[in-house]
This record gives C-alpha cells, sequence and structure tokens, in this order.
C-alpha cells in the first residue's frame, strides 16, 4: 500500500498555526477600520514599495521553506542489512530529544562491536521491519498522546496493516511527560502493534518521565544486557549515597544453582526513601586482588594519592571503583592523570526485598559469573568482597510501573528465582494494609535447597494473609515442573479472579518464564483482555 492510499490529516501543531492565523486576519481586517484618512503624510516612493516587495517575497520563500522542510512525507524504503548481527535504532521525536538517546543507544552497541542503523520511524516501511532481526525503539509523545509528526506517515501507513514481524526482537523506550494524561502513549500504542504482528520484546518497555536519568539509566542497563555489554560506563552515573552492609547470609547452600545471598543493607539517615516494586541501584567495586593486580600492572604505590573534586584521595580507592578493561594503557602516567583518564563501572539494580517500615533495604542476590568463570562485578561485590558493616554505595530508583495497586483488588503475584524478592516487599505492604485477597505462585529448583523466605510465606498463608499459595519445584517431580505449568492449571481460577478485578505483577526471569506466563494469560483471557490490563496497569512486569 503507497502513501498515496492514504489522507494524510493536518497534525494539532498545524491547525493551531491555522487558527493564529486567522485570528491576525480578523485582527487586521478590524483595524483597516482606523484608517479612513490619507494613512500616511507622503505617498511612498516606488523604491520603498520595490523594497517592502522584496520582503514579502523573502517572508514567503522562508516560510515555505519550512513548510517544504518539516512537511509529512511517506515513507522512504531504507535499504537494511540482511545481516542479523545489525541492530536497527529507530527514533520518533518532536524536540530531538528521543534522536539524541537514539545515537547514544547506537554508540552503546558500536563500543559493544556490534553493528546498528538508525533511522526516523517515519522513514521506516513494514517490509523493511520485516527483514530485520533486532530492533531498538526510542520513541517520544508529544500532546495528549499524539505521535511525534515526523512519525504520522508510519502511523498513517505502516501501523493501518499487520505485517508478519515474527522474526522481529525488539525493545522500546517510551519517552513522555506525567503531567499528562496520556503518558507515554503514543509509545504504548507502539508497542501494542508490534506484539499483535508477533514481534518479540527483548525486555519490557521503559516509560522516561521528562528525561528522568535513572529511567535512561534503566534502558542503558537492559540494552546492555541485551548485547552483552554490561560494563560500559553510565550515560548519567547515579549520585550514590553511603549505605551500611548491615548482614548478608547464603540461603541455598548444595543448591543446584548458583548461590543466593540475602543482604540487608542499612540506609543513610533520613534520605532514602522507597515502596513495593522500587530498584536499589548499586556502585560497585572491583574485588582487591583485581585492584592489587592493577597497581602492579601500572607499577604504582597503592598509597599513592590523587585530587578528586578538590580533596585529597587514594589512587587505590579510585581504582576500586573503575572499570579496569584498559588498565594497560595507562601505564607510566602519573596517578593524578591515571585517576582522571580511569571510566567508573556502571550501576547494577536489585530489586527491594522489604518494605520502608522494616528499616533496612533487603536484597536476594544470586552469584554470576563472567565467561572466564570469574565473578561478575554486582554480584562478586556484594556477595564475596564487601564485608559487613562497611559502606555500599546505593541510591533507590523510583520504579511506578511496579508499584502496588488498590488493595481493595485481588492481587496475583508470579515470580521464581530471585524475582521472589519484588513480590515479597509487595506481600509486606498488602499485609500491612490488611489485604487479604493474594494468590502466591513462586517456582524453583528444589524445595529443599531454594524455598526462599518459605517459612515467612507459610506463615502469612495459616494466618490468612495468602489465599492461595502455589509453590513449584522444578527438580522435584511433582505434578508441575515451572510455574507456567501450574498457572495453565489453574485457568478456571485465574479468570475469576480477573473477572474480580485482580491485578498481576510478574517479577523474575525473563527468558522462559515471563514470556510463558503471558502465553498462559493471553490464551486464557484473550488478547484484548491482557492488553487491556497492560493499558489500565491491571497486568505488570519487573523481569530480568
Amino acid at each position: 500500500m503507497t502513501g498515496s492510499d492514504h489522507i494524510h490529516l493536518p497534525s494539532r501543531a498545524t491547525w493551531a498555526n491555522i487558527a493564529v492565523f486567522i485570528a491576525l486576519a480578523i485582527v487586521a481586517t478590524g483595524l483597516l477600520g482606523l484608517h479612513d484618512d490619507t494613512w500616511w503624510i507622503a505617498t511612498p516612493r516606488p523604491r520603498q514599495w520595490w523594497l517592502a516587495a522584496a520582503c514579502l517575497l523573502a517572508y514567503a520563500g522562508f516560510c515555505g521553506w519550512i513548510g517544504w522542510t518539516t512537511r509529512s512525507r511517506d515513507p522512504v524504503l531504507i535499504p537494511l542489512s540482511s545481516d542479523d548481527a545489525t541492530t536497527l535504532v529507530v527514533h520518533a521525536s518532536q524536540t530531538g530529544f528521543a534522536h539524541e538517546i537514539a545515537g547514544r543507544t547506537a554508540a552503546l552497541l558500536a563500543n559493544a562491536g556490534m553493528q546498528a542503523t538508525t533511522l526516523p520511524l517515519g522513514q521506516l516501511q513494514p517490509d523493511a521491519l520485516a527483514r530485520t532481526r533486532r530492533a531498538l525503539f526510542v520513541i517520544s509523545t508529544t500532546g495528549e498522546g499524539d505521535p511525534p509528526d515526523p512519525a504520522i506517515p508510519f502511523v498513517s501507513n505502516a501501523m493501518a496493516t499487520n505485517p508478519d514481524l515474527s522474526r522481529l526482537e525488539y525493545g522500546l523506550l517510551a519517552l513522555g511527560d506525567r503531567e499528562y494524561e496520556r503518558f507515554c502513549s503514543f509509545g504504548h500504542q507502539l508497542d501494542r502493534w508490534l506484539r499483535a504482528c508477533g514481534a518479540k520484546p527483548l525486555f519490557d518497555l521503559t516509560e522516561v518521565d521528562n528525561g528522568d536519568p535513572g529511567a535512561l539509566r534503566h534502558w542503558q542497563h537492559h540494552v546492555g544486557l541485551s548485547c552483552n555489554a554490561t560494563a560500559q560506563p553510565d550515560w548519567s552515573p547515579p549520585r550514590y549515597g553511603q549505605w551500611t552492609l548491615r548482614q548478608r547470609r547464603l540461603l541455598n547452600p548444595g543448591s543446584q544453582g548458583a548461590p543466593v545471598h540475602h543482604l540487608e543493607l542499612q540506609p543513610p539517615e533520613g534520605v532514602a526513601r522507597w515502596q513495593a516494586g522500587d530498584i536499589l541501584e548499586i556502585g560497585p567495586c572491583n574485588a582487591p586482588a583485581a585492584v592489587d593486580a592493577a597497581l602492579a600492572q601500572l607499577d604504582l604505590r597503592s598509597d599513592a594519592t590523587i585530587e578528586v573534586d578538590g580533596e585529597a584521595n587514594f589512587l587505590r580507592k579510585a581504582l576500586s571503583r573503575a572499570s579496569l578493561g584498559q588498565i594497560d594503557s595507562l601505564r607510566g602516567l602519573s596517578p593524578q592523570d591515571v585517576a582522571e583518564r580511569l571510566q567508573r563501572l556502571p550501576h547494577r539494580e536489585y530489586s527491594i526485598a522489604s518494605s520502608q517500615a522494616e528499616g533496612t533495604a533487603w536484597l536476594l542476590v544470586r552469584e554470576m559469573a563472567n565467561p572466564d568463570g570469574t565473578p561478575g562485578i554486582g554480584s562478586g561485590w556484594l556477595c564475596r568482597h564487601a564485608q559487613e558493616g562497611t559502606p555500599i554505595e546505593a541510591r533507590v530508583r523510583q520504579n511506578p510501573n511496579f508499584h502496588a495497586p488498590d488493595p481493595a483488588r485481588p492481587l496475583l503475584l508470579i515470580g521464581n528465582g530471585t524475582g521472589i524478592a519484588g513480590l515479597r516487599a509487595h506481600l509486606v505492604e498488602r499485609i500491612t494494609a490488611g489485604a487479604r485477597r493474594n494468590w502466591l505462585l513462586f517456582g524453583e529448583r528444589n524445595e529443599q535447597r531454594d524455598a526462599f523466605y518459605r517459612d515467612e510465606l507459610l506463615q502469612w498463608q495459616s494466618e490468612g494473609w495468602i489465599e492461595r499459595m502455589d509453590l513449584v519445584f522444578s527438580r522435584d517431580g511433582g505434578p508441575y515442573r515451572y510455574v507456567q505449568d501450574a498457572l495453565q492449571a489453574s485457568r478456571g481460577q485465574l479468570a475469576e479472579w480477573v473477572g474480580d478485578g485482580c491485578t498481576i505483577l510478574v517479577c523474575g526471569s525473563l527468558q522462559g518464564m515471563a514470556p510463558a506466563i503471558d502465553a498462559v494469560l493471553r490464551d486464557t483471557l484473550g488478547i484484548a483482555t491482557v492488553d487491556d490490563m497492560l493499558a489500565d496497569g491491571r497486568y505488570r512486569r519487573d523481569v530480568y
């Protein structure tokens, strides 16, 4: 279908300009009545007439040029590489901010050794998108839920069709302003269209309110995970506070899976506030042995001093917080020059498992390993190297997309692995609010080793705070192997709870669990119902 098959209606901005022009014309007509006599003491000379005409023509030409360069164009087929390693970075921008973030996203991919192509959404046709293996969308919403003007051709043409996008994997960043009722509406509209056409999300849609740096870090974090580039520095480093590691204990000794630790962090006095669903951003540090090796490579003393922000500090401390991948290129420099060239380690994100009233932030952290078998930066720091009683750099990131629903609503909590952390926080707040209609569905490997917070959950169930609880352990040979199997077997109860206005919260693994749960929901409730629940916040996910 070509662009000539569609009528492009003027945008809201165009109608506003037309209204202003009409108003000015009415005012000018009214003012003409004041000139019932000779309007000037002398008739203008021909030179002045020609000069006025030239100015008028120049202004008209300028207006025409502006209109031509900013006009809505029919989509242009952009030749895209058929190489599956190429990622398409698409932007739809009204003010240029989405374009800027798309550029940063493409640079992140390039720094990770990947190929990336950027282009405006308005210049993309469905058949070009159907040939694409992976795409990242950076999408603005303007006014009360409108698409940016340059995106209108795509809305009019491509989104009026239903191409087969089943080979496409995508991520979507939605930029908006919460002061408007239809916050990030066009981003959500595009997300629904992509899903309806068979595209598969790499991770959940990320909303950004007025350029919030924390939400942009979250986007960068997910993009980095998707291309195995988690070591790149944050676009805007968090302003950490000094928290204290009060307690750490291993929860699953002897497990077939990786070790999982329970941690409790004391926040700075009177600073940090959080609620169920929020995230703790951690500023990790390198292992002491890695810092020693870096100092040896640099041939510098451990107690070498530097100046940071006008204050004296030790080079060792700066190295503990920095990426050490390029340390060999800094050999021969002075300690101060080394410090000025270091890049800060990127943050790590963890769901908070406790309520504010419990006093400390609980984390559930699984040890991760690098391809060479060494501990991951974030989990290695928290689970192995940081000592109890020592400071941890951290900050709370508000995560409104996973905040609690109305306590009057029934709540279905679904998760696996360390995803129980985000679900536990919601249960604590629900119990505090007196809400009893809670259904918990949780899965792990082995009940004896991996039933995190089991005693507490059983106590809440016996006291009537959890109306129904299904614990599924994949290695124990029970009736259901995974949480999606247990949910599938409870389709009747699921439909009943949703009919009663239930909210569904999913927390845990993006690969495997989350898409399988989504498939059961859509098969049981219908695609339209699930999309409506997504739109009104009754189906929320925090998956990774």
